[in-house]
């Protein structure tokens, strides 16, 4: 009974000395979510021009890094400290701007998520107007166009901008959108629209808004706003050939209803480009070196199976990519399961030409059962993706 009175007496010191709870907070009405990679220098230009544009909204910034070795991550959490509206999510050992945007909406708990890039080619003036028609619910989605009437693109190269229109054409063939800049990487939405598609989009790839745009097709009410799209204040620009080769396969997993996987479908075309580096060394060691055919074949096949382990090192796993003494181990596991994959080719293909007597059918399972074996080892024991 002493003891009992002794703790209780020490409770309530301990609660008097204790500082005063702060009041329960309700979630911002507004959540900016920007992917990064080495913006250090882009962070706090962001935070500043985000506090002035966006005065009298309850909002936060969700940065999410993809452990950037340039310390973004770092910067952004010390920004943090003395402002509780920015905060930041480290990924370690994922990469991709899709799945950076969708971990972070699925992060968020405001009504509304808006996505931009940290390198400020995009408006931060605009989340206000966007805001404005998401709250007049005269639409879920808002989408920043770089390419409707009053709107620029002067921060795109010549190059970008040929590849963005030609891309963008070829969605609009493809697939039935409605939308003038599916490539663009700025807008706003109800952030339940994301809880409710979260688990058919894409954690691959550069074009979080296409996905969103394609799966919850049906589902949208789309308005678009024209900007002025700037030219990139610090670092450099993350477009390259990979980036228009997964928006290609995204495309066509889309196509499929996603029956077929982008990373599948990236899968093949790096082989498709194996064929390509077999056939180059096969010529070469033939005619410029000289050696018997089963030693040039042996070498143009270790060629291209080195060739395709390191472009889907580089492509189709980027998420996962392996670097030091992990990407030798996995080239070694790679060759493992290639050449088991070309045995099961030769073996299936043999089996069914013999019960066929239908040369392109054999060799047309054979290289599906090759392929397949292929990339369901190799995402199963080199990259580990499931």
């Amino acid at each position: 009974m002493i003891q009992s009175s002794s703790w209780a007496r020490d409770t309530r010191e301990a609660a008097d000395s204790a500082p005063p709870a702060v009041g329960i907070q309700p979630a911002p009405e507004l959540s900016i979510i920007i992917p990064t990679y080495n913006e250090r220098g882009n962070i706090p230009i962001v935070v500043d021009r985000l506090r002035a544009s966006l005065a009298g909204i309850a909002w936060e910034l969700i940065v999410v890094d993809d452990d950037s070795p340039d310390g973004t991550a770092a910067l952004v959490k010390e920004i943090g400290a003395t402002d509780g509206r920015v905060r930041c999510i480290r990924r370690l050992g994922r990469r991709g701007l899709s799945g950076a945007c969708l971990e972070g909406m699925l992060a968020s708990q405001a009504d509304f998520a808006a996505v931009m890039d940290g390198d400020l080619q995009h408006d931060e003036g605009l989340l206000r107007p966007m805001l404005d028609l998401l709250r007049r619910d005269a639409a879920n989605l808002v989408v920043g166009t770089r390419y409707a009437e009053g709107a620029t693109a002067h921060g795109l190269s010549s190059r970008r901008a040929r590849s963005s229109r030609i891309a963008t054409n070829f969605a609009s063939r493809v697939i039935d959108l409605r939308l003038s800049d599916p490539m663009s990487g700025f807008f706003m939405l109800r952030r339940a629209i994301v809880d409710r598609f979260a688990e058919k989009l894409s954690t691959q790839g550069f074009k979080i808004l296409l996905d969103i745009a394609i799966t919850a097709h049906d589902d949208l009410r789309i308005a678009e706003l024209p900007y002025t799209f700037r030219p990139r204040h610090h670092g450099e620009s993350k477009f390259d050939a990979g980036t228009a080769l997964e928006f290609l396969g995204l495309i066509l997993a889309k196509a499929s209803n996603d029956l077929i996987s982008l990373r599948f479908i990236l899968f093949c075309f790096v082989g498709a480009t194996g064929i390509a580096v077999h056939f180059a060394v096969l010529a070469g060691a033939l005619y410029a070196i000289g050696l018997d055919f089963i030693w040039a074949q042996i070498a143009a096949t270790m060629a291209a199976i080195a060739s395709n382990f390191a472009i889907n090192n580089a492509l189709t796993y980027r998420d996962h990519r392996l670097k030091g003494w992990a990407y030798l181990g996995g080239m070694l596991g790679f060759y493992v399961i290639s050449l088991v994959g070309f045995a099961s080719n030769i073996g299936v293909a043999d089996w069914l030409f013999i019960n066929a007597q239908k040369w392109w059918v054999a060799g047309l399972a054979g290289a599906l059962i090759g392929v397949v074996w292929n990339y369901v080892v190799a995402s199963l024991l080199i990259w580990r993706t499931r």
